[in-house]
């Protein structure tokens, strides 16, 4: 059986493609979120493997996002994406417990290296 990921990404396009790179390459996409209640909402729902979160999302952001469901659970594996010129945001997320970040536009052969690096 296939890793679960929860999707969270207040572009619906963005998850479409983030949902369509993972499930080509075996995993299995749980849930989707648009914003950091939501993905919060939904990690304690599915208790996915990974979760791949946006930084920028209305509501809550990625990183009190990764904040509260680092707090709910310390075992929770995060990836964080990110726009160019989020460097600041990036290290920030890290510090809050994200393993590794991804690069929007994303590239299939990136995101798959992330996900294989954290989950196998």
């Amino acid at each position: 059986m296939g890793k679960n990921i929860l999707i969270v990404d207040d572009a619906a396009f963005m998850r479409m493609m983030i949902k369509d790179i993972l499930t080509k390459n075996g995993y299995n996409v749980v849930g989707e979120a648009e914003n950091g209640i939501k993905a919060v909402e939904k990690y304690n729902e599915f208790k996915p493997d990974l979760v791949i979160m946006d930084i920028t999302m209305p509501e809550m952001d990625g990183i009190e996002a990764v904040k509260t469901i680092k707090g709910n659970d310390g075992n929770a594996v995060i990836i964080m994406c990110s726009a160019m010129g989020q460097q600041a945001m990036v290290i920030e997320s890290i510090q809050a417990g994200a393993k590794d970040f991804i690069v929007k536009p994303f590239q299939a052969e990136r995101v798959i290296e992330a996900v294989s690096k954290v989950i196998g």
